[in-house]
């Protein structure tokens, strides 16, 4: 993996992941996380995917990507600003969004602002009618630290707080306490996030966009949509929905499967594998 920082438009340091052969002729992967998620979330998807390029990356606040003084600043309309100089910074001219939560959200925005650079997406359990009752749970998540003394401690907050991810071992759920912990300088082990992403949500600015035209701007592009059985932001009428205004989009649900399913579930390997193959 290729590590850079690129600066955005308000000199923040931008964390970016690399993966890959960047000669590789297919379109390039984009890997975005969900809202309070790094780009390690994409490691299992590059190593599987090698040597089609993936390039991921830190949303400012999170992870090694620098926080904001201003909360404001957090804003996630901004986000596509910081994508726009990644991609150019890092010369992905045509790639596949793969993106999950909030980074399904960004992939569609990506329809309206590069739709040149589109070749498809993947929407990880994410669509234009989120729930809101799931939605402000996991807001109350990611608003505040959690500090933990110690990695098993880490593992059991976790599963109390998000306990229908699809993760069944032990090696599983400690490999995602890794990805969503840091250690601090005082030990222990704290959420790898500024809290304060969510204060304009909270404020209510971006909850108030409709994310419908977004989402019919998809339709010129293939779509793969996933959504987990039992997903608290995804609806299985709103799944529909989506089926109804873009015929041609492949979906899949897992059962039984919570926000957000990880892409390393066998079925999606080979939903995911099958769908870039024709791109």
């Amino acid at each position: 993996m290729r590590e850079r920082f690129v600066a955005n438009g308000n000199g923040r340091r931008i964390f970016v992941a690399d993966w890959g052969d960047p000669l590789d002729p297919r379109p390039a992967i984009l890997g975005l996380p969900g809202f309070a998620r790094t780009s390690k979330d994409f490691a299992h998807v590059a190593e599987r995917l090698a040597p089609r390029r993936l390039v991921s990356l830190d949303y400012r606040g999170r992870g090694r990507s620098d926080y904001e003084a201003d909360w404001r600043d957090y804003d996630p309309r901004g986000l596509i600003d910081d994508i726009r100089q990644i991609t150019v910074a890092t010369g992905l001219h045509r790639f596949v969004a793969v993106g999950t939560s909030l980074g399904g959200i960004l992939a569609m925005a990506l329809a309206v602002a590069m739709p040149a650079a589109l070749a498809g997406v993947v929407l990880n359990d994410v669509g234009p009618e989120p729930v809101t009752g799931g939605a402000d749970y996991l807001i109350e998540y990611m608003g505040r630290d959690r500090p933990q003394p110690d990695w098993p401690s880490a593992v059991a907050e976790l599963q109390r707080m998000i306990p229908d991810l699809s993760l069944r071992s032990d090696a599983e759920w400690l490999a995602f306490a890794r990805n969503t912990f840091r250690q601090g300088d005082d030990g222990l082990l704290h959420v790898d996030w500024d809290p304060a992403i969510v204060r304009p949500v909270i404020r209510g600015a971006a909850r108030a966009t409709d994310l419908w035209p977004l989402f019919r701007a998809l339709r010129p592009f293939p779509v793969l949509a996933i959504r987990g059985g039992v997903s608290m932001l995804l609806s299985a009428g709103a799944f529909d929905a989506m089926a109804a205004a873009h015929p041609g989009m492949r979906r899949v649900t897992l059962d039984g499967v919570g926000h957000a399913p990880t892409l390393d579930e066998p079925i999606l390997r080979n939903e995911i594998d099958a769908f870039l193959a024709a791109i």
